[in-house]
């Protein structure tokens, strides 16, 4: 089990590091949004492999891991989201980083439920089928 953990770790690490950066130099923000959107795409990732992997049998607990523990461990961001936060506020910027905490939170438990939404509906169509 430890090795699908540390496999799906070391990919959503390696995702993380190229998506978030690309995104930041994309938009060549000053404004911690490769985090954001890490973190919002990871919690609605989580939240459908969860609900997808624990109403359905079609996937097992090593896979479950392996993209639940480790891949979505790996891609998320909340230390980074820390960190960029208390940067934001030791800068002095209070407003920003107000608003960055409020986004990353409204927003990942947002995409959180999305996940959980589209993995219902996803059963609920094999179910038809």
């Amino acid at each position: 089990m430890l090795w699908y953990v540390a496999i799906g770790s070391a990919v959503g690490g390696v995702i993380r590091y190229l998506l978030g950066g690309a995104i930041q130099r994309a938009l060549a923000a000053s404004f911690p949004v490769g985090t954001l959107v890490i973190n919002v795409t990871g919690s609605a990732l989580l939240g459908f492999i969860f609900r997808y992997a624990l109403e359905t049998p079609a996937v097992t607990p090593e896979i479950r891991a392996l993209l639940g523990v480790g891949f979505c461990g790996g891609y998320t961001t909340f230390s980074t989201f820390s960190y960029e936060t208390l940067t934001l506020l030791e800068d002095g910027d209070w407003r920003r980083a107000g608003l960055y905490v409020g986004v990353s939170l409204v927003g990942s438990v947002l995409a959180a439920f999305l996940g959980f939404m589209a993995a219902r509906e996803l059963i609920a169509l094999r179910t038809r089928l």
